[in-house]
């Protein structure tokens, strides 16, 4: 990406762009951005020295066009001000997928992908070889609870990356070892249908040199790969899996991970979840066939904190439970469920979903709808449309009114909290990607009232 002095994001409070103004502030770069709204993410940017603005202003672009960078999200609209302005100077720009993809070129790339679990599984890899190793370069699509950040940073030539199928931005990187997490159908606005989905996954396969942990059953085109490929699951024997599970306190399991190069007992993940077992084996996987010893990386595995808005139990009380989980496809809302039942049994759990997109929406009402079903009651917000405008007649109607439950309802988001105030409450969950992030904070004040 050539020798500039400035760096600027279009899109900078978004998870992995701030990851990457992270990397160029932290090596003495000027970083500066756009966002359309603050957050808690663009804070952290602004208390660490990042000027950030919330008002297309074509003016708040650096002005020397020769020693300024761009890097934009897919998620910011073509029409925006300062990216026509952006275009009609000249300034050298790039995608953050293909910035990513420059940073990892010298590096050996370990990376995580799939329709769902790469956060938490690349989150937890980085963390094994932060303890493990003693550091890895690491951009994550979420915030570690470890380290309070989605950037970890390191002199050692190993970079663990979230590979992100959206846009296709994966493509963008070549790992030595990689893994496939599941190709369920999705950013279909993207890819049309399923087969153009499986037909990137099969290109990203292809371009990892060394090894490829793929999830048992997930369905992926291995033409043209080169990398050995290796098989994980849950508990499924296959080359990488766990058996002897027993669950212990708090929601947590032990159990024994099966390998190629031995069977290791007492294994166990810091935070609770069958999932994040089946996590948890992945990322193993990948540790061990990186090199790393396997009591390192145990030892590792059982104090992972987890990532935020990945399955986060905010409040767990006899009177009222609160976790928050990003799920926003249905198979991830369905693994969530499941696992918060059987850390929670017997208790009644109402769900807060907020739909994230409106091609998702009319793609997935069913599905949704059929997820959503396995909880007692559900409150619905209005979609998030993100990068999206309108589609006529796409709604949250759409899944509510395919949901089976008799206490189901549509809610208006500045409605939200009076709404929870009139009901009685058991064991709350909000589910979704958009900006219902911005509700954790007073719910959890609000039902911490009432224990």
């Amino acid at each position: 990406m050539g020798n500039y002095k400035n760096y600027y994001f279009l899109g900078i409070g978004g998870i992995g762009m701030s990851a990457i103004a992270r990397y160029f502030h932290h090596a003495g770069y000027a970083v500066s951005g756009y966002d359309r709204t603050p957050s808690a993410l663009t804070a952290a940017l602004e208390k660490e020295g990042i000027a950030i603005h919330y008002d297309d202003n074509p003016a708040a672009v650096p002005a020397a066009v020769e020693e300024t960078f761009v890097i934009y999200t897919p998620a910011v609209p073509e029409d925006l001000g300062e990216f026509r302005y952006i275009r009609e100077k000249g300034y050298a720009l790039c995608k953050r997928s293909r910035a990513l993809g420059e940073i990892a070129r010298g590096q050996e790339c370990l990376a995580v992908s799939g329709t769902h679990g790469k956060t938490t599984t690349s989150t937890l890899l980085a963390h094994i070889l932060t303890q493990a190793e003693g550091g890895c370069n690491a951009f994550l699509g979420g915030i570690s609870k470890n380290y309070d950040t989605n950037l970890l940073l390191s002199t050692r030539k190993v970079l663990v990356a979230e590979a992100d199928e959206f846009d296709r931005s994966f493509l963008q990187l070549f790992p030595e070892i990689a893994v496939v997490t599941a190709t369920d159908a999705d950013h279909l606005d993207i890819y049309n249908d399923r087969s153009h989905l499986l037909e990137a996954f099969g290109a990203f396969a292809a371009q990892v040199s060394r090894a490829l942990v793929v999830k048992a059953g997930v369905e992926l085109p291995t033409e043209g790969v080169k990398a050995r490929v290796w098989r994980y699951a849950y508990d499924t024997p296959c080359d990488f899996y766990a058996s002897d599970i027993v669950p212990i306190d708090g929601g947590r399991f032990d159990f024994t991970l099966n390998t190629p190069m031995g069977r290791f007992p007492h294994w166990s993940v810091g935070i609770p979840g069958w999932v994040n077992v089946e996590n948890a084996v992945a990322a193993s996987a990948v540790a061990l066939l990186h090199g790393t010893g396997p009591d390192a990386v145990r030892a590792a595995v059982a104090t992972f904190s987890g990532v935020k808005r990945r399955f986060d139990i905010h409040l767990n009380t006899p009177i009222i439970a609160y976790v928050d989980d990003y799920a926003h496809h249905p198979n991830e809302i369905k693994a969530a469920i499941t696992s918060i039942r059987n850390i929670f049994p017997g208790r009644k759990l109402c769900g807060i979903f907020q739909p994230h997109l409106y091609t998702r929406t009319r793609d997935f009402a069913d599905e949704f709808a059929e997820a959503l079903s396995q909880l007692d009651a559900l409150i619905m917000l209005p979609i998030y449309p993100a990068r999206e405008l309108p589609i006529p007649g796409v709604c949250s109607e759409m899944i509510l009114n395919k949901v089976t439950l008799a206490d189901k309802q549509l809610v208006a988001k500045e409605d939200l909290m009076a709404h929870l105030a009139a009901r009685k409450l058991d064991c709350l969950i909000t589910f979704g990607a958009g900006d219902i992030d911005r509700f954790i904070e007073p719910i959890e004040q609000y039902l911490r009232t009432l224990c």
